[in-house]
């Protein structure tokens, strides 16, 4: 995808091991997607590097460790159909009792009973960018209403100052908020006592977003439900509570990583290194904001 965009001559390099010497004058950096290496390692052999495209949407490892003066882009409009495609499958799958149904399947059990519905349901989506328009684009045809809130209030999007009087009126509230200082356990005992009875929390932003201690607490006495794609800590230790958490669908961040995910991605970083080259600034970059 990228040798078709003119102007510009990739360079493949593997993390962990020393930048081909083809690609020491780069300008722009594509990390690889969810690598582990450390950013800093990479940034050092690259003197005029000016643009950082990242191939996920969260962007919590590189905020605050790119050079400065050098951009950061992230993969906004890659994965958010697919994490909230995610979502709707948790919800229905909580709701439709299909993990019950599952159970009695495998113990060999007709186990017959009237369930719950999307429909009519109100939901609330912690994070108004791309991921909760989708989201948002989604529900509707379920018959449910769908009501975004973000940093801060804009025409149709709520404020967070505003959390505390909407989170008791909405039967489910689904996280799709960036990992920053800011959001770091937004999702704390206070957060949860505010939902109400037999509500549904879907986390499909960064771990750390939530409270575990917390959250381990409402689902241990019953009060609420949840559906987590990601955890606090991540991977799961095989001793850690939330393996036998009731109330509780549990997937190994897989939001977005399904058939397709590499070409969606890289179609998006052609386009933003289409902008740099063309001397436009990509329109991914990072602002704190969602």
């Amino acid at each position: 995808m990228l040798s078709r965009v003119d102007g510009v001559r990739p360079v493949r390099y593997t993390p962990g091991q020393p930048l081909p010497s083809e690609g020491l004058g780069a300008e722009v950096l594509v990390p690889k997607f969810l690598a582990g290496t450390d950013p800093g390692e990479v940034f050092a052999q690259l003197p005029d590097l000016k643009l950082v495209q990242l191939l996920s949407a969260g962007a919590e490892n590189f905020i605050g460790r790119v050079p400065e003066g050098v951009m950061l882009s992230t993969c906004r409009g890659a994965h958010g159909g697919s994490t909230a495609e995610w979502a709707i499958g948790a919800l229905l799958a909580i709701y439709r009792d299909f993990l019950v149904f599952e159970r009695a399947r495998a113990e060999g059990r007709w186990d017959y009973h009237l369930t719950d519905t999307l429909q009519g349901k109100k939901v609330l989506i912690v994070g108004a960018g791309d991921l909760g328009e989708q989201l948002r684009r989604r529900l509707e045809p379920f018959d449910a209403t769908a009501v975004l809130v973000g940093r801060t209030a804009r025409d149709g999007v709520h404020g967070v100052d505003e959390l505390p009087a909407l989170l008791p009126q909405f039967d489910a509230v689904v996280v799709f908020t960036p990992m920053t200082e800011q959001t770091r356990h937004l999702v704390d005992a206070g957060f949860l006592a505010a939902m109400k009875d037999n509500a549904i929390l879907v986390n499909g932003a960064r771990g750390p977003v939530v409270d575990t201690d917390a959250l381990l607490a409402e689902l241990t006495s019953g009060r609420l439900r949840a559906a987590l794609d990601v955890t606090d800590p991540e991977p799961l230790p095989a001793d850690h509570p939330l393996w036998t958490a009731p109330g509780l669908l549990l997937t190994p961040h897989v939001a977005g990583s399904c058939t397709g995910h590499t070409e969606r991605a890289y179609a998006v970083v052609a386009s933003e290194v289409t902008r740099y080259v063309a001397g436009e600034r990509p329109r991914n970059l990072v602002n704190g904001s969602y």
